[in-house]
């Protein structure tokens, strides 16, 4: 081999065995059942995490308590909460923001057949309440309800519990009406219910301007400054994710043994009910609307809903890395 040819043979040589960079790490503990593992799916099945230079572990918890309790205890960088808890947590001294990930929070849902139309028809009804006595959902209904002298705390029976197995009553007949989260709502939907009092309507009627994101990316501020870049790159393909699902009946076809389904009629509800609930406002718009409504929450639930503060954090919301 010539000298010329030696050379540029340990030249390529070098380059192929010189250690490529390694890609950012984000921990993420997120519920099993939520969307957020769906989307999770398809970052990974497009390979959109590694043309990213960011390598995502994921730990699947039960619940969204597990994954608060995952983030303050440093076992996990990302999780989905809401601003409520983030601006709680500010106040209590913890530095946490939040990133908008989804504005579909459910509605009141009742069988086909049901007289009930609006809030005055729950007057007396049972209501199956997904997520406790300070859940937000039920604050809201409860905080539009009293504007027109209607107390659901007292003038009906509210049922808590967790949301499969409100579920379940509800199709038993045990509820007259179930407030539960959005995928419930999908298969109440599918299976002959229907909305009557839609939560992003509520929201409105309180005084928030457009459908506000409840649910979000929440982090650690000082992580996010030491690690903006890496935070930016995984919100960025989150979003590509989120446009893949919402335009993929293909994609929902897969998730049809998650949710229990093959009906091609439940799965396209699914998707519409999934893409209803995409964040597209501006960031300040989404923060006006979250001040509003926080104010309301933080009326009707007390400090046991938002601990000592009763106007929204300033700095709840995640501005971006440098530059944005």
């Amino acid at each position: 081999m010539s000298q010329p040819r030696l050379i540029a043979f340990c030249l390529v040589a070098a380059f192929f065995a010189w250690p490529a960079a390694a890609a950012d790490k984000l921990r993420l503990a997120v519920q099993k059942t939520g969307s957020v593992s769906w989307e999770l799916d398809i970052i990974k099945a497009q390979g959109l995490d590694r043309a990213n230079d960011l390598e995502l572990e994921i730990t699947e918890l039960a619940s969204p308590e597990a994954g608060k309790i995952a983030l303050r205890g440093g076992a996990a960088d990302i999780v989905v909460s809401d601003w409520l808890w983030v601006s709680r947590e500010r106040s209590l001294g913890a530095d946490l923001v939040f990133a908008p990930y989804s504005s579909t929070i459910g509605a009141v849902m009742v069988p086909g057949s049901s007289p009930i139309a609006g809030l005055a028809d729950l007057r007396g009804k049972k209501i199956a309440v997904a997520g406790g006595a300070i859940d937000k959902s039920w604050l809201m209904l409860q905080a539009l309800a009293r504007r027109s002298g209607l107390d659901l705390r007292k003038d009906a029976s509210p049922m808590f519990g967790a949301p499969p197995l409100l579920q379940e009553k509800t199709l038993q007949g045990e509820a007259d009406a179930a407030l539960n989260f959005w995928n419930f709502c999908a298969d109440l939907e599918a299976r002959g219910f229907k909305p009557v009092i839609a939560m992003d309507e509520v929201e409105k009627a309180l005084g928030a301007k457009g459908p506000v994101a409840m649910l979000g990316y929440v982090f650690d501020a000082g992580f996010a400054a030491k690690n903006a870049a890496a935070i930016d790159r995984f919100l960025k393909i989150a979003g590509q994710a989120k446009e893949v699902l919402a335009d993929s009946p293909g994609e929902w076809a897969k998730l049809g043994p998650r949710l229990g389904t093959k009906d091609d009629k439940a799965l396209a509800i699914y998707r519409r009910r999934y893409g209803e609930g995409i964040p597209r406002r501006p960031l300040a718009d989404e923060e006006a609307d979250a001040k509003t409504l926080y104010r309301v929450l933080a009326e009707i639930g007390g400090t046991d809903l938002v601990g000592p503060a009763r106007e929204l954090d300033p700095g709840t919301f995640y501005r971006g890395g440098p530059g944005k």
